[in-house]
């Protein structure tokens, strides 16, 4: 075989596809990628936070059964105090001034109890329950997106790699022929055509490899953007990628639909979401209905008059609002409504979950039957391209059939690599849909 006449313009490009095919140790895998994208996906961190927050509402909505304690005070400078004028017998009795130097002094302290609300704080706890609820499924959801998310861009650096490798190995096939076709020329064996072709052909793979080039870094930046990585940091990945449906081989498409029915959180969100908003109508309801409290408190009142400054009380207070112009009943019609809402929402996502299960189901029987007929393709492509070169280079081929014998290779390998990745994303997406992931 004659030396290579033709170089690569890009060295980075060599250096980043002999990293690649090279051994990796240390290799980042899948896991560690979707340990380090939970660590710094803010997505994922705002839905921690909307947890968080509404679990402090159910605290705040529990907390209502509890006494609450105000304490509170005030001083009034008056103009002049008030006296007692009462007339007797004897004539009209004027005290002395109410309250010293004409000034008001209040201080109070007052213990409320609810002991019967017409439902309302318990329908505002279970409100504030399912609300706790929907947090923790769209937390879920969000974590299970972002596994997917992760996923898809690791699987598409692997693939832009193996898309620059065999880009490169097209370009190293193309330069030997190109150098073949030269050297037959000058020995005046076939017509510049040959050379010219070859040369073409080289070119047009040049290009696709500088294209393949530019796919990994894109793909690459997307990557380390979903972990929170530096966008230029080149990883090593390892390519050993667990079978993430190996406990779904032999589950028929029927049990996935109904499995994903059970376990996927955003069907459990909106049932929690119409449970909610039932819960909402149910808490404007009781507003119209009597809200008894017990309350026991104190005063302090600086008099001049009376036999003591101090008072303590306790006492019942019943509140009934017998009318409110049809505002608690129209607040109590509008959750109702959203509820409604909420379930015809079910009923519309638990068909797009099935088509989801579905379609995932498809796409990976396809993948494995196109992996399975890829390799076979690889293996008489090479084989086809070998006899031809063979045969151009005792004269009985032509520079057309090695050219179409390469792009046929390039092809095979091609569909190879994109039936084994198109398999990996399958597997994902199928765990994704049936809510696995």
């Amino acid at each position: 075989m004659y030396p290579f006449r033709y170089h690569w313009p890009c060295t980075a490009t060599l250096l980043l596809v002999c990293a690649v095919a090279a051994p990796l140790a240390g290799a980042e895998s899948l896991e560690q990628a979707w340990q380090m994208a939970a660590e710094h996906d803010a997505g994922l961190a705002a839905a921690a936070s909307e947890q968080a927050a509404a679990d402090a509402q159910l605290r705040a909505a529990r907390a209502a059964r509890w006494p609450s304690l105000a304490v509170g005070g005030s001083v009034t400078q008056l103009q002049d105090a008030p006296a007692l004028s009462i007339s007797t017998a004897s004539g009209r009795f004027v005290s002395p001034p109410i309250f010293g130097d004409n000034r008001l002094g209040v201080a109070s302290a007052q213990v409320a109890l609810p002991l019967y609300t017409s439902g309302r704080i318990s329908a505002v706890v279970e409100a504030a329950r399912a609300g706790s609820r929907i947090a923790g499924d769209e937390q879920a959801r969000t974590a299970e997106d972002l596994r997917l998310a992760v996923a898809e861009a690791y699987i598409e650096v692997l693939r832009t790699r193996e898309a620059l490798s065999v880009a490169q190995s097209a370009v190293a096939s193309l330069q030997a022929h190109a150098v073949d076709a030269q050297r037959r020329y000058h020995a005046q064996d076939v017509a510049l055509t040959d050379v010219l072709a070859a040369r073409v052909a080289l070119a047009n793979a040049q290009q696709r490899r500088l294209r393949a080039a530019n796919a990994v870094q894109l793909a690459t930046a997307a990557y380390n953007r979903y972990l929170g990585q530096d966008l230029d940091r080149v990883p090593q990945l390892d390519a050993n990628i667990a079978d993430a449906t190996a406990d779904l081989e032999d589950t028929s498409l029927a049990s996935l639909m109904a499995r994903a029915l059970r376990t996927r959180p955003e069907l459990s969100a909106i049932a929690q979401s119409a449970d909610a908003y039932q819960q909402q109508a149910r808490a404007e309801g009781s507003r119209l209905g009597p809200q008894l409290a017990l309350n026991l408190g104190y005063y302090h009142v600086d008099n001049t008059i009376l036999d003591r400054q101090d008072f303590g009380y306790v006492g019942v207070g019943v509140q009934w609002t017998l009318f409110d112009g049809g505002q608690a009943r129209a607040r109590a019609d509008a959750a109702r409504s959203s509820a409604r809402a909420e379930q015809q929402r079910l009923q519309d996502l638990r068909s797009r979950i099935q088509l989801q299960v579905r379609q995932a189901w498809l796409e990976r029987t396809q993948a494995q039957s196109s992996l399975a007929s890829a390799g076979d393709a690889v293996q008489q492509a090479e084989e086809n391209l070998r006899v031809a070169r063979q045969l151009y280079d005792v004269g009985s081929g032509t520079d057309t059939q090695v050219l179409d014998a390469e792009s046929l290779r390039t092809t095979a390998l091609t569909n190879r690599d994109d039936a084994r990745f198109d398999l990996q994303v399958a597997q994902f997406e199928l765990e994704r849909a049936v809510g696995s992931l």
